[in-house]
């Protein structure tokens, strides 16, 4: 097994001359080329993951230096167990220890095909624990592995931790709904399919971020139409970068925003 060094999503071997993945329109190739890289190779070069606490029972675990993309796994603790949420492109047994001291891990789950991660590395890291995949991202897949379960619509992990489909930035994106989550009012786990902007008070809606291509108006109400049902006050996205407060609310004003751009309500302001 090997993984892209640019998406750091695994792929069996042979390799194919390209990462399907970077190929895509959402993510690219650099201009230096394609490399690929062995979990060995990064760890006889030093690659550590650290853990941070964001909040009770949210666990933020990132790879130093940056692996891929560089998300933030999210490792959310329930009394029933853990969901580990878009898995890193790295895996040790120091972090695998760390992890499983705060409970058994129920699931790994990624909000889409770029956070995959070596999503069957860390499965077999801790026992063989399910890695659940939106059935309308399966094609995406670099690694088959029995311990893959699809699904679509709704999956319940555990009582108060849900994955619920909205499509968007792929059609599989998904969210994680951890109802105990920010003193119980509740937090979103969103990776890409809304994401929290730097200045900390709206929400983008993209097909590709890197490549700047913005989904349309109707996608994005859409996408905060069905998480309105929901309840929550805090939004994570995969960097760690969050919405601290009132997510609900910026939400719904960010779709609102997006949409009115979209239409040109504003183009007299350009």
């Amino acid at each position: 097994m090997l993984t892209c060094a640019t998406c750091a999503v695994e792929r069996e071997e042979p390799t194919p001359e390209l990462c399907p993945i970077c190929t895509d329109e959402r993510q690219y190739v650099p201009e230096d080329g394609q490399k690929w890289i062995s979990l060995d190779e990064l760890a006889q070069a030093g690659q550590q993951l650290l853990l941070e606490q964001n909040e009770p029972g949210l666990i933020g675990i990132r790879t130093a230096p940056k692996v891929g993309i560089g998300q933030t796994t999210q490792l959310v603790v329930t009394p029933q167990g853990s969901l580990l949420w878009d898995p890193v492109g790295f895996v040790d047994d120091i972090s695998v220890k760390a992890i499983l001291e705060r409970g058994p891990v129920l699931a790994i789950a990624a909000s889409h095909p770029h956070m995959f991660g070596v999503q069957v590395e860390w499965s077999r890291r801790l026992g063989g624990v399910p890695v659940l995949v939106a059935d309308a991202d399966r094609r995406w897949v670099g690694r088959n592995d029995a311990v893959i379960s699809y699904w679509s619509g709704s999956r319940r992990i555990t009582e108060g931790l849900t994955l619920h489909q909205t499509g968007g930035h792929f059609p599989g994106s998904a969210v994680a709904h951890w109802a105990a989550g920010a003193g119980g009012k509740g937090v979103l786990l969103t990776g890409d399919s809304v994401f929290p902007n730097p200045d900390r008070r709206s929400i983008a809606f993209m097909r590709s971020y890197p490549n700047h291509l913005p989904l349309s108006g109707a996608v994005a109400l859409r996408i905060a139409s069905q998480l309105e049902e929901l309840t929550f006050d805090r939004i994570y996205g995969n960097f760690n970068n969050k919405i601290a407060s009132e997510a609900k609310a910026v939400l719904h004003d960010s779709a609102q925003r997006h949409a009115a751009w979209a239409r040109g309500d504003f183009d007299h302001l350009t």
